[in-house]
């Protein structure tokens, strides 16, 4: 996925969020390539999915299962919360399940590499949002420019599933702000647990209806299992770790590797070959990505308390 579900609260205030042991040695950047990696490889886990249970019932079993991971680890509590904070964490809920439905739904009609691509302008529009720099310009046109090369000649890409993935890509920029304000509200992961159960019974309906009721044939489960491994679980611990040992400029540099790790990872697990013009509008949203992630001062080490998606934005 896009978008892993676990960047939400990926570097947690407290020791007790860490959802597995970060390995030992191994260099930062390569944990955050490997956590990448691991994303999309994900990503192509759900798709096969989808003859199965339709996209529907992939990013259900992707939110329910990712939803039982963190309740057995967060243990969130309810009591003395706020009104108020427990609706910002049912909205922070409803939004990471449609960031996550669309964007499954986009997968089903484009491309994995495409459909990151095109998703990953939302989160490019508010890193430049508010922004003074002229150079965000050059690389706001870069990014327009990519986008256009993969939605316009040679007419292939399903119009649906580009929309889709735009509409993702929305969804995923108010991710990111209601991210930042749930992190400031809840300690820890217990906001992005919350989310996640509320994302859940959001998106039951949809799932029981695509799945047809095959969601718990085990070929299935094993396969929803290692969706939510891949995509929350596993990158998750490797972006914990990394980020303890670098600088966010660092970070938010190969962070914006992603659509190609979605690419290859198309190319190798689903068979998707892309076009020279398709590589070509990668490399544009990935520059612009690069560019728009290294910011003056940008280089300063990591704070406690920061965010993964805090970080790519900042």
């Amino acid at each position: 996925m896009p978008v892993t579900l676990a960047r939400a609260t990926a570097l947690s205030r407290t020791r007790d969020d860490v959802v597995m042991r970060r390995p030992a040695a191994a260099p930062a950047p390569l944990l955050v390539l490997a956590a990448v990696a691991s994303v999309q490889s994900g990503a192509a886990v759900a798709k096969d999915l989808f003859p199965d249970v339709g996209p529907g019932g992939a990013v259900l079993l992707r939110i329910g299962l990712a939803a039982l991971l963190m309740l057995a680890v967060a243990r969130p509590k309810l009591s003395g919360r706020r009104h108020g904070d427990l609706m910002l964490a049912a909205a922070f809920g409803l939004v990471l399940a449609a960031m996550n439905a669309t964007f499954y739904y986009a997968l089903d009609r484009i491309p994995l590499g495409v459909a990151v691509t095109i998703e990953f302008v939302g989160p490019l529009a508010v890193a430049l949002a508010g922004s003074r720099r002229r150079l965000d310009l050059v690389w706001a046109a870069l990014a327009a420019l990519g986008v256009l090369l993969l939605t316009s000649g040679g007419g292939h890409l399903d119009p649906v599933g580009v929309l889709l993935a735009l509409l993702a890509g929305g969804f995923w920029a108010a991710y990111i702000l209601l991210s930042q304000r749930v992190g400031r509200v809840f300690p820890g992961a217990a906001g992005l647990t919350l989310a996640l159960v509320v994302g859940t019974i959001g998106l039951l309906p949809l799932g029981l209806v695509s799945a047809q009721g095959r969601l718990l044939e085990p070929s299935v489960l094993w396969r929803g299992a290692l969706v939510a491994v891949l995509s929350s679980a596993l990158p998750y611990s490797l972006e914990l770790s990394a980020l303890r040992r670098m600088r966010a400029s660092v970070f938010g540099v190969l962070m914006s590797l992603e659509p190609a790790f979605a690419a290859m990872s198309g190319l190798l697990f689903l068979g998707e070959h892309l076009e020279p013009r398709e590589w070509v509008a990668i490399g544009c949203v990935i520059v612009a990505s690069v560019g728009a992630t290294r910011r003056p001062g940008g280089d300063l080490p990591v704070e406690p308390g920061a965010t993964p998606t805090e970080l790519v934005v900042a």
